[in-house]
């Protein structure tokens, strides 16, 4: 369903603005715009340079369209809307960059605009809903249960015990659910009064074992709202555990005109990733599904190992580049990869990591030669405080695990605590970083600096607060960047 860039120059080498009718007329490929099958929450650039792509490259026949909302800012659905959900993939290699239409994309909507996604979870024609939400965004508590303290969760609670206690659901035009949860419940309730049938509900983000984590927080959610709804989703509902990855940066003004060189279309969407990409699904689709596994995705009855190679060999290198880079002065994973110091303290986690993950399955070191060529692609402008963000959640799940194994087997991992005291040296210094926890941060530095390093790593993870070597080490980390 995609074209070539030679094929989208072959009429003329001035940029149009992209749509559907557009491009089936300058390609000469007749367009057969897909019936929405597959909903989508939290449409951004990962999303389009992942799931939206993968879905691209296998659905010949036209059959597995995508609607996607926004989260809470309307801005992709802005872009994507008069395009008619078309956006350019730009593919970026130290070799050079390739393009292709991605037309998967059938709907792109506004995340507040919950009488469609009512509507479109309530039809039966509809079989999978994806999700890509950041780790915060999700509001759940370190236990996986509603955070009922967040007002914005509090809120939807009130508003969806109410409506879901009337005989028919309001259209929430003007009011409604604001969190992603509380609307995805709110749709679901609107499939359960129509019949319509299961689903599979499939979470793309780097929480271990997502699908798990997503069936507890949502069926909590629902039996604080509407028992009766809790028991249809335990039923009919299918919730699927991924692993995703594919390094996709924001896309900047320079990333746009490079597009538009590329396939002569002016594409206010265009997203710039790596050529590389990984998806591991494990669960049931019972409406059925796209033949993704035809583009590389892999199916597997135990995701975990996977879960666990990508999220600490990837996103925990990330974190420790994204704030001991940060502290050295770089900008980017690539630039601080080009840093033998660095370079030095990303091998020394990996080393760490490797220890605790099993041998057979994982081609560990392949894998880890594919990362050194991934952080050492320059082209990919990385940046460490796009990385940065919502560090406390991101150290729970991507240092901590492999520290604690570490200190179980009597070691302490100096890359762990460099990452730890990293990000402890930029919030001393009131680096301004972007965290859902800033509140229990701001209180920990209240107490002094002194203390308020023992406070920062015991809101990270109580354990290693306890640890005196630990802490003797991140002190260490902390006087060494003074």
């Amino acid at each position: 369903m995609n074209a070539t860039t030679d094929t989208l120059l072959a009429d003329t080498d001035q940029a149009r603005v992209l749509s559907r009718a557009a491009y089936a007329a300058r390609t000469r490929q007749p367009q057969k715009k897909a019936p929405v099958r597959i909903v989508h929450l939290g449409l951004g650039a990962f999303h389009r340079a992942h799931q939206a792509w993968f879905t691209d490259q296998v659905d010949d026949d036209a059959e597995w369209g995508i609607a996607a909302f926004t989260g809470r800012n309307p801005q992709a659905a802005l872009e994507l809307a008069p395009q008619d959900g078309l956006f350019t993939l730009v593919e970026r290699s130290e070799a050079g960059d390739s393009a292709t239409i991605v037309t998967s994309i059938v709907e792109a909507v506004d995340g507040a605009d919950l009488p469609r996604l009512c509507d479109l979870l309530a039809a039966p024609t509809t079989s999978v809903v994806t999700l890509t939400i950041t780790e915060a965004g999700y509001r759940l508590r370190a236990d996986g249960l509603p955070n009922l303290t967040d007002p914005a969760v509090a809120a939807d609670v009130a508003w969806l015990r109410e409506a879901f206690a009337a005989d028919t659901l309001p259209d929430a035009r003007t009011d409604g659910p604001t969190t992603t949860l509380g609307r995805l419940l709110l749709g679901l309730e609107a499939r359960c009064r129509a019949g319509a049938g299961p689903l599979a509900i499939v979470s793309c983000d780097n929480i271990p074992d997502n699908g798990d984590f997503l069936a507890k927080g949502l069926g909590a959610l629902a039996r604080l709202t509407s028992p009766a709804l809790a028991d249809w989703i335990d039923t009919e509902a299918s919730f699927v555990s991924t692993s995703v990855d594919r390094i996709t940066p924001r896309t900047t003004p320079a990333d746009l005109a490079a597009a538009a060189a590329l396939t002569g279309w002016h594409d206010d969407a265009a997203v710039v990733t790596e050529p590389f990409r990984d998806w591991v699904l494990s669960g049931s689709f019972p409406g059925g599904r796209p033949a993704w596994e035809r583009a590389g995705a892999r199916f597997v009855d135990d995701i975990e190992p996977f879960e666990r190679r990508k999220l600490w060999m990837l996103n925990g290198a990330h974190s420790l580049l994204a704030y001991a880079g940060l502290v050295r002065g770089h900008d980017s994973v690539a630039q601080a990869m080009a840093d033998p110091v660095c370079r030095g303290w990303v091998n020394d986690w990996w080393d760490d990591v490797i220890r605790h993950l099993p041998a057979d399955g994982l081609a560990l070191d392949d894998y880890r030669a594919a990362l050194l060529e991934r952080f050492d692609n320059a082209r990919i402008e990385h940046r460490l405080g796009q990385i940065s963000g919502e560090a406390v959640t991101k150290l729970r799940v991507r240092i901590v695990p492999t520290m604690l194994a570490e200190r179980t087997a009597g070691r302490t991992s100096a890359a762990g605590i460099r990452a730890i005291g990293s990000w402890v040296t930029l919030v001393l210094r009131d680096y301004p970083l972007v965290d859902a926890d800033s509140r229990a941060v701001a209180a920990a530095l209240a107490e002094g600096q002194e203390r308020a390093l023992e406070r920062l790593v015991e809101l990270i993870d109580p354990a290693l607060a306890a640890d005196d070597a630990i802490l003797a080490g991140i002190r260490a980390v902390v006087a060494d960047n003074s």
